[in-house]
């Protein structure tokens, strides 16, 4: 029997004489509804959801899980070809090996009772002696032939013969120059940059001393500045070069960009904040002035072009770790690589400059009608590289419609051969050795019987021949390479399997295992893994794959409503790493615990295939992949019998609340329950980055609608029948609440019932606090099981 309609769950409904309402559960073990009778008449109550399954959903969120599992994290530091040293966590704390990969001879990098106590000796306090379970050493190093190795203990450096265990006290050189906040070091420590008073200056770790780099710097054209609208720091954005102590930055314009407010919530009077952030079909954009400095010789040259967007040639963001991306020093540093992209990502040039005359010579444009992507990851390195003394550079691009990589010539851009070919693409480029003529890249796709987001390691020769697969087990593969790219450690998993080290040797043939994930406790715990599936997209014939979460109760022979956790992309999509994880997006596997089917698909409009199935919804956002997941979702209910397709609701935070209220007012007759968090409800609000890359150029048109119009929620609110809740943080800088309230306006105008939290002096991240968590799952208990929830339940 299906559950009761969404009014009659709402509301107290009251039957007169002596009419009975009945109601029937199909999911969990629930008995029919109570009846309390008042004055000859029944009103309905709710029956009281079980505690018990909150507390185990509880259990399952990703603070209490993650310290349940072990040898999962190996991290590798490479002291010569063959040798190297890791650490691993366990139960009791890190461990530490030394292994020789040509000998394939594993050892522990120290004995932690005899560190300990020669620790205790040479602090000169036995008394006090140091336990071993609490050794915690860090700032490790390991000479090259492995018999000395250097750590800090306690604030204090030591040298140690690691056969002997005879300490040294490494005498502190009298430098107690400390690094200034929000500075990057350049690579060999020397120098350390920083802003201030929107000027760049370095401070010199050796002798103290801070000197200014650049003088002209002012308010809103300040140099290495990192306001991004959707994001800012007092970090500066700059790129080092990797010998000598040059940088390449810029100065950033933002003198005409139009600004973004909100109020701090306070005591008394709220405190306003406004800050620069451009929005689709802004005239005055953000705009970069190149510029390189020389540490050494205090210098500073200016390149002769005009200014670049504040762009970078692949989603998201300037930075790629530490670095500006899309620079490349080379030519000892006389010269400058660096790639310019057009304000709509259409357009793409890689440049070289002369750093004596600041002169800049374009070496090769690539158009794409759409947007261009040089990294299909979200924050990926750019993959393109300039070999300069050997005349050539790589070059990514998936024209016409996989991702993949070519050599060129530097003097005239003109193709010299594919490296790379083939209906699958390029991930990430991670070594390249020009004197071998070789390059080392993850790919996803090759081969077609295995998952087609799962990461294997390549290399081939820059002429596209003898391609070589170094990993060939199934799997999501990490890797680190020997310098000489002799051996690999390599930890592999699949999502429905725990992960293995093993050391490789340059074939991909397995010298030694080194790690065996632990996840015994997790198991213990109740966890389950959960279930990968694939299904067809709306056409009925492009495969799309997802994972399902099932409660760890679960029971076949009962029907449960479905949930989608999504997120639609383009940048990344629902489902996340190929590889194990103990929690993925929006705490899938504890929503499940409250007897529910979670599922996260990657829809049409997410990354990693094919152009076409990422470009698929380019100029209506607003599509989300949704028919996608609604006909996913109907196959696996078709597949299964224990999934109530009736009872459907979506959920998800940012480009997830984006999705989900958009499945709420355009998919009505499907989706009945969304929560809807920090969305970007109209991408004319949000950055011009965003939405002038992947809805198109903001253009007005004579009717009165722009090229935004059929995106924006606010003007599609009038078919919302299900329970909705919306929420926002009115601190949220990314994806200011803005765009929420003119949904929120749009929803009061047309007479609709919705649920709205508001967190006070949140920003974008508070999908996880505990109350929106509880709201959430209190959200979906009351409108799919028609239950009423544990009151306000506490998180242990």
């Amino acid at each position: 029997m299906k559950l009761l309609s969404n009014n009659a769950l709402k509301a107290a409904v009251i039957l007169s004489g002596a009419g009975l309402l009945a109601a029937a559960c199909s999911t969990t073990s629930v008995p029919s509804e109570p009846e309390v009778v008042v004055e000859e008449r029944v009103v309905y109550q709710p029956q009281p959801f079980d505690e018990a399954l909150y507390e185990r959903a509880d259990a399952m969120l990703s603070r209490n899980v993650a310290g349940l599992v072990f040898r999962t994290s190996v991290n590798t530091n490479w002291v010569s070809d063959s040798l190297f040293w890791y650490s691993v966590n366990t139960p009791e704390g890190p461990d530490y090996y030394l292994v020789d990969a040509a000998e394939q001879y594993k050892t522990p990098l120290f004995d932690a009772n005899r560190l300990a106590q020669m620790l205790s000796i040479a602090q000169g306090d036995e008394a006090d002696a140091i336990a071993p379970e609490e050794l915690r050493i860090s700032r490790i190093e390991v000479l090259e032939d492995g018999a000395l190795m250097s750590f800090e203990y306690d604030g204090e450096k030591w040298a140690m013969d690691r056969e002997t265990y005879q300490l040294t006290a490494l005498q502190d050189s009298g430098n107690d120059v400390s690094t200034p906040r929000n500075s990057i070091t350049s690579p060999d420590g020397r120098y350390a940059a920083y802003i201030q008073d929107w000027n760049l200056w370095v401070r010199d770790m050796e002798s103290g001393d801070d000197i200014q780099l650049t003088e002209d710097g002012e308010y809103r054209f300040g140099y290495a500045t990192d306001s991004q609208g959707w994001t800012n720091s007092d970090r500066p954005i700059l790129k080092w070069s990797r010998t000598g102590h040059m940088i390449s930055t810029y100065q950033l314009d933002e003198r005409k960009v139009g600004e973004m407010h909100m109020l701090r919530t306070a005591d008394g009077r709220p405190e306003l904040i406004s800050w620069p952030y451009m929005l689709p079909g802004d005239e005055d954009a953000p705009m970069h002035h190149r510029v390189v400095i020389d540490v050494e010789n205090r210098s500073m040259v200016r390149l002769n072009m005009e200014p670049d967007h504040q762009r970078t040639s692949n989603c998201c963001g300037l930075t790629r770790g530490r670095d500006w991306a899309d620079n490349q020093f080379i030519d000892d540093n006389r010269k400058l690589a660096f790639v310019s992209t057009s304000r709509d990502y259409k357009e793409v040039t890689l440049r070289i400059a002369d750093l004596e005359t600041g002169e800049v010579r374009d070496i090769y444009h690539e158009r794409d009608e759409l947007f261009i992507e040089t990294n299909l990851n979200s924050r990926g390195v750019p993959n393109w590289r300039v070999m300069y003394h050997e005349g050539t550079f790589i070059w990514f691009t998936r024209q016409p419609e996989w991702g993949h990589l070519y050599l060129h010539d530097i003097e005239t851009g003109v193709l010299i051969n594919s490296i790379t070919e083939g209906e699958w693409n390029v991930s990430d480029i991670v070594r390249l050795d020009t004197d071998a003529g070789r390059v080392w890249f993850t790919g996803v796709g090759m081969d077609p019987d295995r998952d087609p987001y799962e990461e294997y390691l390549y290399s081939i020769g820059l002429d596209g021949t003898g391609l070589k697969l170094h990993t060939p087990d199934e799997g999501h593969h990490r890797v680190s390479m020997s310098p000489d790219a002799t051996f690999y450690v390599d930890t592999f998993s699949r999502m429905d399997r725990e992960p293995v080290t093993v050391l490789r040797d340059g074939f991909g043939e397995i010298l030694m295992t080194l790690e065996e994930a632990d996840i015994s406790r997790l198991l213990d715990a109740g966890w389950n893994f959960p279930t990968p599936f694939s299904a067809k997209a709306r056409d009925g014939e492009t495969d799309i794959y997802g994972l399902m979460f099932k409660p760890s109760n679960f029971d076949p022979a009962k029907q449960y409503p479905i949930i989608n956790s999504i997120y639609p992309g383009p940048q990344v999509g629902s489902v996340g790493t190929r590889g194990f994880a103990h929690s993925r997006r929006g705490q899938a596997q504890a929503l499940a615990e409250l007897g529910f089917i979670v599922v996260q698909i990657d829809a049409l409009g997410t990354p990693m295939r094919s152009r076409s199935f990422h470009t698929a919804y380019y100029g209506d956002m607003s599509d989300n992949g949704l028919p996608d997941q609604i006909a996913a979702m109907q196959q696996l209910a078709e597949r299964y019998d224990f999934i109530d397709i009736d009872r459907a609701g979506m959920y998800g935070h940012s480009g997830g609340g984006f999705a989900t209220a958009a499945a709420m007012f355009n998919h009505p007759d499907f989706f009945k329950v969304g929560v809807a968090g920090a969305g970007n409800m109209d991408n004319a609000g949000y950055t011009f980055y965003w939405g002038e890359k992947f809805q198109g150029p903001f253009e007005e048109f004579e009717d009165g609608t722009t090229s935004f119009t059929n995106q924006a929620l606010q003007l599609q609110v009038e078919n919302l029948s299900g329970h909705l809740l919306l929420s926002y943080g009115t601190l949220d800088n990314n994806v200011h609440p803005n765009t929420t309230k003119q949904v929120i306006d749009a929803l009061i105008a047309h007479n609709k019932d919705f649920d709205l939290i508001v967190m006070p002096n949140r920003n974008h991240g508070y999908a996880n606090e505990s109350y929106k968590l509880r709201r959430t799952w209190d959200y979906f208990v009351r409108h799919l099981h028609g239950m009423e929830p544990p009151k306000e339940y506490e998180f242990k």
